[in-house]
């Protein structure tokens, strides 16, 4: 690399992370993505990363495996297994706090397998339609959704883009990986369920407006109808991929795209709905954030950087620091961009879980703080409820701060060990 363009991918590389903090740049028509995207597209235009290293400096397994789940998550999306799901959990007697833990349980579950942003677009709407028909408050369920769905995408290393990027870049073993994350992912559900429920200290109904008995007599008419083939060919190849990864010895890449092929050749579903459902606006966000750190790695300045923060007694390959600097970036740049900063100086036995449990845990604290969050606050607002930073960080702060101090202390006995 050049010394004349460091400061230059530096610029850029500020400009970036600083409009993944801000969720743009002020006076462009541009998001996260977009940012990213110019980002990248700068970089390669001014040749600081030639047009024949890109793909180099993508970590392909990480995108194809991405791509692989959100196929399979469209399948089960179109067949109306996730709307099937939440009309399951209405239909018994449940008491508002049994129903509750239904919801932590079916969105921690589902998100351990699939994407936890997948699981919360599909979820959220018929949630907020069955809490609204039963006259319940829907805040503490939509509030549930998106701290168990978060939680629960840390149990394994399909659960999110970040532990998918960190199981391929380190090579964890599922498995060994499922063993340790396992424990404190289960006690922050308890966790969850405790921390919810007691805030409602038993308020858990609502007066309803005018036109909610309209809107809500009749759930089961609403969503997606209910595919049993197609719902039985998503959960099978799920649940044989999920078997695969435990005790197959191949890469799991490419046993997901063959999954994923498996499902597109469909005589029933159009390949052109399933493919609509994919979140190709992340996949972009992915490519344009290798680009944009590969340039950064490249200069030396990152390491140079490390190097100092060391002699200067702050070491990142420590596991206490290093689990201090990704719940902090995971917070300020989200999640993903904080893991691909952090990956570098991953070189402790730990490094993996404890990236993967604090950067995704960090992401309740605040409601921008996860995707997965967002979404259910806009599925939250389609239904006239409101769900802003002040409700959610009421919980979020609870919730992250105590299943944080789990995950802490478990790793911490594992490494005692």
């Amino acid at each position: 690399m050049e010394n004349s363009l460091t400061p230059f991918i530096v610029i850029v590389f500020v400009l970036v992370y600083l409009g993944m903090l801000l969720g743009g740049l002020p006076w462009l028509q541009l998001d996260r993505t977009g940012v990213v995207l110019l980002g990248a597209i700068a970089l390669v235009a001014t040749e600081a990363v030639p047009l024949d290293q890109v793909w180099q400096a993508v970590h392909l397994p990480t995108f194809a495996l991405l791509f692989a789940f959100m196929v399979i998550s469209a399948q089960l999306r179109l067949s109306g297994f996730y709307d099937w799901t939440i009309r399951r959990l209405d239909r018994p007697a449940l008491s508002p706090p049994a129903l509750l833990g239904a919801v932590i349980a079916v969105a921690a579950l589902l998100s351990a397998i699939f994407s936890n942003d997948i699981v919360c677009l599909a979820i959220a709407p018929v949630l907020a339609q069955v809490c609204l028909r039963r006259r319940l408050d829907p805040i503490p369920f939509l509030l549930a959704l998106a701290c168990a769905a978060n939680l629960g995408s840390a149990a394994t290393l399909i659960g999110n883009p970040q532990n998918m990027l960190i199981g391929e870049t380190l090579r964890l073993g599922f498995a060994d990986y499922l063993a340790t994350a396992a424990l404190p992912v289960i006690l922050g559900l308890m966790a969850i369920w405790g921390i919810i429920g007691w805030s409602g200290r038993g308020q858990w109904q609502r007066d309803a407006g005018p036109s909610e008995p309209r809107e809500c007599q009749r759930i089961e008419d609403r969503g997606i109808a209910f595919d049993r083939w197609q719902t039985f060919k998503g959960l099978t190849v799920a649940g044989v991929l999920f078997a695969a990864f435990l005790w197959a010895p191949w890469p799991r890449d490419l046993l997901a795209l063959a999954g994923a092929g498996l499902l597109l050749t469909s005589r029933r579903l159009h390949s052109r709905h399933m493919l609509g459902l994919v979140d190709w606006q992340l996949l972009i966000l992915f490519v344009g954030l290798f680009i944009v750190n590969h340039a950064l790695q490249q200069t030396g300045l990152p390491a140079r950087v490390v190097s100092d923060l060391a002699q200067a007694g702050l070491d990142l390959q420590a596991p206490l620091p290093l689990f201090a600097a990704s719940v902090l970036l995971s917070n300020l740049v989200s999640n993903v961009p904080a893991v691909m900063l952090l990956l570098p100086v991953a070189t402790h036995p730990l490094s993996g879980p404890l990236l993967a449990l604090s950067s995704t845990l960090a992401g309740n604290l605040l409601l921008i703080g996860s995707i997965a969050n967002l979404i259910v606050a806009q599925a939250a607002a389609q239904h006239g409820i409101r769900l802003d930073w002040r409700t959610h960080a009421r919980v979020g702060i609870p919730v992250t701060l105590v299943t944080l101090g789990i995950a802490a202390l478990a790793l911490w006995v594992q490494q005692m060990r």
